[in-house]
């Protein structure tokens, strides 16, 4: 069973098997958890991305997929790049969301990662409201088949924190 844990704080700053970041679909960077991690990850990780839009993303990721790269300078093994929907108020676009959350730990049982942590991905600039986007992420990691031996949802606020402790209790 996988257990899970809690941490305010900056997730670049984690050792764990793999950091998963809150990626846009064009896999090179941007704002958010997606820039802190390429800055701190240094060009390794980009490196790694412009490869992989130069192969198999063409397009770019598709949202609610996952892919791997190095981590570069963080202390971890991987960074899983997944690509979270944009909240509708007139579209259900929470099975997108649950996908990113099982298609990273179908990524890190690959790479036989045992410890993950995640973002609070959506909740930020993608507008998905935080609450929701906690429940969505601890149930789906709850039903998650894996191999993974923890979870950890580092978030960068209290409101965030709490929002998570609400569902995890």
């Amino acid at each position: 069973m996988t257990t899970i844990r809690l941490v305010q704080g900056d997730i670049t700053r984690e050792s764990v098997d793999a950091i998963v970041n809150a990626a846009n679909s064009s896999l090179l960077g941007g704002g958010g958890v997606d820039g802190a991690i390429h800055r701190r990850g240094g060009p390794a990780i980009l490196d790694e991305c412009r490869k992989l839009r130069a192969s198999q993303y063409g397009k770019g990721l598709p949202t609610g997929q996952a892919v791997a790269t190095t981590a570069g300078d963080l202390d971890a093994r991987y960074v899983i790049h997944t690509v979270g929907p944009v909240w509708s108020s007139t579209e259900d676009r929470s099975q997108l969301l649950a996908s990113c959350y099982r298609e990273s730990l179908r990524v890190a049982d690959e790479l036989g990662a045992r410890t993950v942590a995640f973002p609070a991905i959506s909740t930020g600039v993608y507008g998905w409201p935080i609450d929701d986007g906690a429940r969505i992420a601890v149930e789906t990691v709850r039903a998650a088949h894996t191999a993974v031996e923890e979870v950890r949802f580092v978030l960068f606020d209290e409101r965030a924190y709490e929002a998570f402790a609400g569902h995890v209790r």
